[in-house]
């Protein structure tokens, strides 16, 4: 009796510390054991890579880069002797850096004031869907990359590159909420593009670029006013001032139309013969005019009427006369 209780006790122990030492072996697994780790799956990176592309199609503000871009080419075709294609697509590259990086900046600098309005309140940073620190990250690279791009063409398409990101970013966006000269002033960064395409080309800078330059900088006051006109409402939210009167008003739809006008006549300048090599046949010129008149219509529309409807079509044959004159102008001197 007393042999088979001390046998069974050997036993107990005996269990005892093989349990003991299997619970140790599995803590020790626990504790050392690597975490798994999570691999995105196929999906999940796609729908990551879309929302990187469309951040930076949005914050670049695509469309109006690639019209920028546009207005290059076109000066770029006007000054060139011969196409360099791979000067061209230096142009294009470090246009749309430069014209992507001033509008990076300026959205970092006005994100409070987008989230305020409606047409706005949408893009990445006031939407949160980047954070600045990126935003800014990607604007220095867009600055750097397109310096360099421009400088590798010449100096001087560099140097007015530079300018155009200064004026934009350092003086054009602050004025914005301060006074209504900001569209002056933000017109000299609007008018570089059309006659940096001619720069690139020729590496100087002469009357000729200096016609595209008055050409695309008149034109910007009925453009931007237009758009002030029908935005009025949405721009008042965020503070800014767009229109010369600050109001939608006789005076306002005035001085569109002078400017409309001084947009036409600087169009035909090159008719007669006084521009340097850029020259205009006189059908060139009679259908750039047919385009003004056009031009002229809508704006005293716009004073007619003094409706946002009204000043969304003059928006919209503005853009439709810039860019209808920048292929008449290339064509006139590829064709006659």
């Amino acid at each position: 009796m007393v042999l088979k209780l001390v046998e069974n006790t050997k036993n107990a122990e005996i269990t005892h510390n093989i349990v003991k030492n299997i619970l140790r072996k599995n803590y020790r697994k626990r504790i050392f054991a690597q975490p798994k780790k999570k691999s995105l799956s196929v999906t999940q990176s796609q729908s990551i890579a879309q929302s990187v592309v469309r951040n930076f199609i949005e914050i670049t503000k695509l469309r109006l880069s690639v019209s920028v871009v546009f207005s290059s080419v076109a000066g770029y075709l006007l000054g060139a002797d011969s196409i360099d294609f791979y000067i061209l697509f230096l142009l294009c590259v470090g246009g749309y850096c430069m014209v992507g990086a001033s509008n990076v900046y300026n959205q970092i600098i006005e994100r409070d004031l987008d989230a305020l309005m409606e047409r706005t309140k949408n893009r990445p940073l006031p939407a949160g869907q980047m954070t600045v620190q990126s935003a800014f990250i990607l604007a220095v690279i867009l600055t750097v990359v397109g310096i360099v791009v421009l400088y590798s063409i010449n100096p001087i398409t560099a140097m007015f590159g530079a300018i155009s990101i200064f004026m934009y970013v350092s003086l054009y966006t602050p004025l914005k909420t301060k006074t209504p000269l900001s569209v002056f002033v933000g017109a000299f960064p609007g008018a570089i593009p059309f006659m940096l395409g001619w720069v690139a080309a020729t590496g100087e800078f002469g009357i000729e670029p200096g016609t595209l330059f008055m050409i695309q900088f008149f034109w910007q006051f009925p453009h931007f006013w237009a758009i002030g006109w029908f935005l009025f409402e949405d721009y008042k939210k965020g503070g800014f001032f767009m229109l010369p009167n600050g109001k939608r008003d006789k005076g306002t739809a005035i001085q569109v139309i002078l400017y409309t006008i001084w947009t036409v006549l600087v169009s035909i300048i090159p008719v007669l013969g006084i521009t340097g090599k850029l020259f205009l046949t006189p059908i060139s010129g009679i259908l750039i005019g047919v385009l003004g008149i056009g031009l002229i219509y809508y704006s005293l529309r716009l004073y007619r009427e003094k409706t946002s409807k009204a000043a969304k079509q003059l928006m919209l044959a503005s853009v439709s006369y810039i860019t209808l004159l920048q292929i008449i102008y290339v064509a006139d001197k590829f064709l006659r």
